[in-house]
């Protein structure tokens, strides 16, 4: 580990947690309804605006029961939408260490349905201290506005700031900023690993 602390700026969905919209949502879904996944597909189409803010739960719920033709309460919405997640543990034993030398921020396009339950729902977050959540702060990665954010935020020095998301367009965006970026793969957790050591080791 290096003497001095670093930061990373972690993403969440298919960093820290996998998920899967369409397992849970289909549940809401009767079963005399055709071609359900694309009933699905319209109502994450419009989840933009949920996670910059722009739409409420409430409002988000409603719409989406009813492009869903489902009989299911705007709780019962909640769950479905909240309950797609595993925990990808291979990144949280990284986690766990990390968090002991070095400064650990969440960047995440998320919304207010998952947040703040998710913290609630998986206590490992505890290791983050800070967060920049797209719906808090109405940008979406990969919009510079958010990296913007975070550094002023939290005062990033960018030539020492690791960031890890598995979208390439938003490590498109980090490397802008000048972070040292990893775009990750849930399939090959190794590679980041072996990246991570040999980075660590040269600062």
């Amino acid at each position: 580990m290096p003497s001095s602390p670093r930061t990373f700026l972690f993403d969440i969905g298919r960093v820290l947690l996998d998920f899967d919209f369409h397992s849970s949502l289909i549940q809401l879904i009767p079963k005399h309804i055709h071609q359900p996944l694309q009933l699905i597909d319209e109502v994450l189409e419009r989840k933009d605006a949920l996670e910059t803010g722009l739409v409420d739960p409430v409002s988000y719920a409603s719409w989406a029961l009813k492009i869903l033709r489902s009989d299911a309460t705007e709780q019962e919405f909640y769950q479905a939408w909240r309950h797609i997640f595993t925990l990808n543990e291979p990144m949280w034993s990284r986690i766990r260490q990390l968090e002991k030398h070095h400064r650990l921020v969440l960047i995440s396009n998320i919304n207010a349905i998952h947040c703040p339950w998710i913290f609630k729902a998986y206590p490992e977050f505890r290791y983050f201290k800070h967060s920049v959540l797209s719906y808090e702060v109405g940008v979406l990665k990969p919009e510079l506005g958010i990296y913007q954010h975070a550094i002023d935020a939290y005062r990033l020095d960018p030539s020492t700031t690791f960031y890890i998301d598995d979208q390439p367009q938003n490590i498109e965006a980090g490397k802008n900023f000048g972070f040292k970026c990893w775009q990750y793969e849930l399939t090959n957790h190794r590679a980041f690993e072996q990246w991570l050591d040999e980075v660590l080791a040269e600062t």
